[in-house]
């Protein structure tokens, strides 16, 4: 991992949190058919409970590291440990939830059937079921859009419904793969702060992959910057901006500071 002098120190990362799951990587490494490398030797420690930010050039192995994370690949070299584990999860929550760029909705299931899928998936009964997915569509602004399909549904709302179907089971890991990167700036925006409240209520862990390094200012309290592929750590930083975050934050000469900071790191790690 590289750091300049103008980072902040990462962040301790203390095995129990609120209601996530501490995430370490340790070397690891993984290169795709033909040779092509695509992580090289990363080294990340993350908090149970963190939200952190993932961005780098296009290409350069972010949705391949979430899926690692996931269990969806495997790695050539390395480690990847969770604490607690995550097999031995008590209750009924999921240990880790996927959001990807498209809902994925099934288009034949109403919205609220959409969000229990997971749970009916495990066994649990309908009314319970059902109350859970009733509850967090109104969490995301969508109780009244229960008995509606997909094909009803605005892009937006589209992910909101996807946002709510990844925690109806009260994901200990929460992994979000550029899921507002095809909507407006409005609603985007609007997104965001729905799913910081989440985040907040529910306690997760978060790793949140995007483009647009304003985003990942405005929700992380920590932003990881990759290189090109191979992705190596350009740059691991506690963002020094108020917990509260606004959309007032967005204006504020800190902001632009901590925007600076990840625009040349991004800079450095496209060019290396």
């Amino acid at each position: 991992m590289t750091s300049t002098p103008s980072d902040s120190p990462a962040p301790m990362a203390p095995d129990e949190g609120p209601g996530g799951v501490r995430v370490r990587l340790s070397g690891l490494r993984r290169t795709f058919p033909g040779g092509v490398p695509v992580i090289s030797g990363m080294d990340l420690d993350i908090a149970a409970g963190a939200f952190v930010a993932l961005v780098g050039p296009s290409g350069c192995g972010k949705s391949t590291l979430l899926k690692l994370v996931a269990g969806l690949d495997r790695p050539d070299a390395g480690t990847l440990t969770f604490s607690p584990p995550l097999e031995h999860t008590r209750g009924a929550r999921n240990p880790i939830a996927y959001v990807f760029q498209d809902a994925h909705l099934l288009p034949w299931r109403s919205v609220l059937d959409n969000v229990a899928l997971p749970l009916e998936l495990t066994g649990v009964p309908a009314p319970e079921r059902h109350a859970a997915a009733r509850a967090l569509l109104t969490e995301v602004g969508l109780g009244d859009a229960t008995a509606r399909y997909p094909a009803e549904l605005s892009g937006g709302m589209r992910m909101r419904v996807s946002l709510a179907r990844a925690l109806v089971t009260r994901p200990r890991l929460l992994l979000l793969d550029e899921p507002f990167a095809a909507l407006d700036e409005l609603t985007r925006n609007r997104l965001d702060d729905q799913l910081l409240a989440l985040w907040k209520e529910l306690g997760m862990t978060v790793l949140f992959v995007t483009h647009s390094l304003s985003e990942a200012a405005y929700l992380a309290q920590r932003a990881v910057v990759l290189s090109r592929r191979p992705a190596r750590v350009m740059l691991d930083r506690r963002l020094e901006l108020p917990a509260e975050r606004r959309a007032s934050l967005r204006s504020e000469p800190g902001f632009a500071r901590e925007l600076g900071l990840l625009q040349e790191a991004l800079e450095r790690g496209d060019a290396a």
